[in-house]
């Protein structure tokens, strides 16, 4: 696991990781007491990727359309 701090993540650095904390929690040589400090990283991980997710989607829906239906522009992102 990567000690950086999930915040400060891209969303393809947030997704490797999220996928090698599920490899990890899909082994059963894992400790209890592991798995649940893992379970709680791939949930912050998870949070992370779904709000870059959000963020990119909302950017994409705020491209304008012209009278033809081509992209002519797009809308300021507010917030």
């Amino acid at each position: 696991m990567s000690n950086t701090s999930v915040s400060e993540m891209s969303y393809e650095q947030a997704m490797a990781e999220l996928e090698q904390v599920v490899t990890r929690l899909e082994s059963a040589s894992v400790p209890l007491e592991d798995s649940i400090k893992l379970y709680e990283r791939g949930a912050e991980l998870k949070k992370r990727c779904e709000e870059l997710l959000k963020q990119a989607e909302e950017k994409v829906a705020l491209i304008t359309l012209g009278a033809d239906g081509a992209p002519d522009g797009l809308k300021q992102v507010e917030g």
